[in-house]
């Protein structure tokens, strides 16, 4: 049986992104986890909520311990980026949809933020030169 075309497809993005480009699919799977979440949330769903605010938690984890220490603004992300996660926490014990709201701000935030700096970064990136010499 032939490979689903649309999860090849997502393999291949996956395989061929940059590192920023990671960092932006992280932020939008955890603001897709969040908004799931929420809804599971509202429909009572609380192990199908767990399951996806974990999921969000743990892509924030993941971005905690990838961040470049080395760089001055890690030491400003790492608290936010444990403020959100607590939130999360919070939220999921609590049944909290405004918290919610509270982290998926913060994650879309960063994730715009993050955007920016892509798009400026390849505004900025020499152009290859094609064809012969």
């Amino acid at each position: 049986m032939p490979a689903n075309p649309y999860q090849k497809y997502q393999q291949n993005s996956i395989m061929t992104a940059s590192p920023g480009e990671l960092t932006l699919m992280l932020y939008d799977g955890c603001l897709k986890f969040i908004r799931q979440g929420r809804e599971a949330m509202n429909n009572h769903q609380d192990a199908e909520k767990n399951t996806l605010l974990q999921k969000a938690q743990r892509i924030i984890t993941e971005l905690m311990v990838t961040l470049d220490r080395k760089q001055p603004i890690s030491n400003e992300m790492l608290p936010l980026y444990d403020y959100i996660n607590r939130r999360l926490i919070e939220a999921n014990i609590k049944n909290d949809p405004t918290i919610l709201d509270e982290a998926e701000e913060l994650v879309m935030n960063f994730r715009d933020a993050w955007r920016e700096v892509i798009k400026t970064t390849r505004k900025n990136q020499p152009q290859k030169q094609t064809g012969l010499a």
